[in-house]
């Protein structure tokens, strides 16, 4: 992956300058005809500087606005930001806890902090920003919980599942949790589209390398097995890489490069519009014989094509749900309505309990 040029390191053209022109208008040749503002030149060039100024102020202190000058201090400061520095500012008594987050998803970072604040647990986050709009974002609200690792993506897009975006946006996830637990951290990964009920780290039971949770519908025995469930048709598991919990060992490691590498092979195409998790699942089943995995109970952390949609088995698990994950739907406004109708949307009436606030 090439090395991503900074925004910040492009020149500043000269303000000067004929647009109209390949050479800028020199000081001698300005003095040598003098331009009368009434005259249709001296109108013209009015007019040019009032677009200038017109276009440029406002973004003054957008965070996506490239040239150094406009970037504020701070914002200066989390540009550098590295994921060594963030993670140690994070991390409490060795853990972090990560998201991965692009400006469009915002309201879901607000909910899924909200639900984490109510386990105590927001000090120990860590956002991942995709874009610089989320990184000054989170940082402005909540200094040092967020860290862009370049490249970074478009704001503005809220990429669609099994899209190329998407598979960029997921692609990287690996990557960053095996940088971290290479620093020597225990990491929970979390989707955003989440909700906490409960404390989660009660359920990381012994010292497992590696926890995960199925993302099958089919109903599981309350003492179920704990190990990798058996492949599927496609010849592999179907595990979900929504939440995930790494110790920082050296069967986390393989794991990780594992995933990196699956992911390498099997890249997303208009044939085959791949995604993370497959990769994923391709990993656990070749490493399993060399990392000491673990599968989270299904009360406690069902997929959502079972919580959303088998009424008898919320009712018959009740107390017992701990995340609840808003999956098998795609769309930000199906995905907010379900929320809603389930009363997991907190962000509506309780957003002062996030660290991040009210977003505007």
């Amino acid at each position: 992956m090439a090395q991503q040029k900074y925004l910040h390191q492009r020149p500043i053209q000269n303000p000067f300058t004929n647009p109209f022109s390949s050479s800028p208008l020199s000081n001698s040749s300005l003095s040598n005809r003098p331009i009368s503002l009434l005259s249709r030149n001296g109108l013209l060039l009015l007019l040019a500087l009032l677009v200038i100024l017109g276009v440029f102020l406002p973004w003054a202190g957008s965070p996506l606005f490239p040239f150094p000058n406009t970037l504020s201090p701070s914002q200066s400061k989390w540009r550098d930001y590295s994921l060594a520095q963030a993670v140690e500012f994070a991390a409490k008594n060795g853990t972090v806890i990560v998201c991965a987050v692009s400006y469009a998803y915002l309201p879901f970072l607000n909910n899924w902090l909200i639900s984490v604040s109510r386990q105590n647990h927001q000090d120990k986050v860590l956002v991942i920003a995709e874009d610089y709009a989320t990184l000054y974002k989170v940082n402005e609200k909540w200094p040092g919980h967020a860290v862009l690792i370049p490249p970074a993506f478009d704001s503005q897009t809220a990429h669609k599942f099994g899209s190329q975006g998407f598979f960029n946006f997921t692609s990287r996830r690996p990557q960053h949790l095996l940088q971290i637990v290479e620093l020597g951290y225990s990491v929970m990964y979390n989707d955003v589209d989440m909700v906490w009920l409960q404390d989660p780290f009660k359920y990381l039971e012994g010292r497992h390398d590696a926890y995960f949770m199925d993302d099958m519908t089919a109903i599981k025995p309350l003492d179920h097995s704990h190990d990798l469930p058996p492949p599927g048709k496609k010849g592999r598991p179907y595990i979900c890489s929504c939440m995930i919990f790494l110790r920082p060992t050296s069967g986390a490691k393989l794991l990780m490069r594992k995933w990196i590498e699956e992911l390498r092979d099997q890249p997303w195409s208009k044939a085959k519009k791949a995604n993370d998790q497959p990769g994923f699942n391709w990993a656990l089943m070749k490493t399993a014989h060399q990392v000491d995995l673990y599968l989270l109970p299904q009360a406690a952390f069902p997929t959502g094509g079972l919580y959303f949609k088998n009424k008898t088995w919320v009712k018959e698990t009740k107390g017992k749900h701990v995340i609840i994950h808003n999956n098998y739907i795609v769309g930000f406004e199906k995905k907010t309505k379900r929320f809603r109708d389930y009363g997991l949307w907190l962000v509506d009436d309780h957003a002062l309990e996030s660290p991040l606030g009210k977003l505007e």
